[in-house]
């Protein structure tokens, strides 16, 4: 079973790349990169994510991000292999506070994913578009937070 972070950042791509107007459409989708789901969810992540729905510029009403976040598909890379590199892009230190920057959008749940791990170096995280604070606990050596976020982050390095 895919884990929710993969889901939540393929419903991005997904959104971002076509033209969705209903969940039955989505749900099709996700199927296709191989997420079993319930349409409650689906309902569930899209009010995690505050998708919305708005008026494409052919008229027709379809989910968007907010802040008009968008997530093209590259042709560079799979949709499997952005999924994989889930939006991480680098980790940074100063004293007890730890620095993740993400791609736009990505932030938010690798936040989520963070906290609900429960790890005992973090005293707690803020989230914004695409970076991440962490308080760290006095005396945690950026060893030993780096293995443990490797957990959710496994392209850490």
């Amino acid at each position: 079973m895919k884990k929710k972070a993969d889901r939540l950042d393929a419903i991005k791509m997904i959104i971002s790349s076509q033209e969705i107007g209903s969940q039955e459409e989505l749900l099709q989708e996700l199927n296709r990169e191989g997420f079993e789901l319930t349409q409650a969810t689906l309902s569930r992540d899209l009010k995690q994510l505050k998708v919305a729905k708005a008026a494409s510029m052919s008229g027709k009403y379809v989910y968007v991000l907010p802040n008009d976040i968008m997530y093209k598909r590259s042709t560079e890379q799979s949709p499997g292999e952005m999924l994989r590199s889930n939006g991480f892009i680098s980790l940074q230190f100063s004293g007890n506070i730890a620095v993740i920057r993400t791609r736009p959008g990505y932030a938010s749940s690798m936040a989520y994913d963070i906290d609900s791990q429960n790890f005992e170096e973090i005293l707690g995280t803020i989230a914004g578009d695409d970076t991440i604070m962490l308080v760290l606990h006095e005396g945690i050596t950026h060893a030993a937070l780096r293995r443990s976020l490797s957990l959710v982050i496994p392209n850490i390095k």
